[in-house]
């Protein structure tokens, strides 16, 4: 994306701010993330947006970051009609029986381990890849894991707001 303005940025730079309040939450379910983004409207580019988007991110107390984490559903188990996590986790929708008991066991580890669900930018990932990746991350250290996380909500939250500034 480049540093221009897109029509789509163009509206969300002048929606009343509590729609602009609710579109951001759907990117994010951090109220503390998305009332930084609303502070620093309008934007004159995407690149300014995804600064403020890393920059608020960044800036996330661990009860921030916490909530955030609460939006999303575990690898494996989209949010029945939420298209957005099923897109988002397409690479486990041909897993076998097999990966997808494996999933279940691991994200329950996981979970136990550090309280949250495992978080992962999924989109592109094959159901193998996140397998690995949460068999690699479960004997993190706890400081550790929570600065991959906060890392991977940034992906997530880049993707998606590309998508609310470039849908019509």
């Amino acid at each position: 994306m480049t540093t221009s303005s897109t029509p789509g940025l163009a509206r969300f730079n002048t929606l009343p701010a509590g729609e602009a309040a609710a579109a951001l939450h759907e990117v994010c379910a951090s109220t503390a993330w998305g009332d930084r983004l609303l502070a620093h409207r309008p934007y004159p580019g995407t690149e300014a947006l995804f600064s403020a988007s890393d920059a608020a991110t960044a800036e996330l107390s661990a009860v921030d970051l916490a909530e955030a984490m609460a939006g999303h559903p575990q690898i494996g188990r989209p949010a029945p009609g939420d298209p957005v996590s099923a897109r988002e986790q397409r690479g486990m929708a041909g897993a076998s029986d097999e990966l997808r008991a494996e999933m279940l066991a691991l994200n329950l580890a996981y979970q136990e381990r550090f309280g949250h669900v495992f978080l992962i930018c999924a989109t592109g990932a094959t159901g193998e890849q996140m397998r690995d990746a949460v068999k690699a991350r479960i004997g993190n250290a706890p400081e550790r894991e929570r600065e991959i996380v906060r890392t991977e909500l940034g992906k997530i939250n880049r993707i998606r707001l590309t998508r609310l500034v470039q849908d019509p």
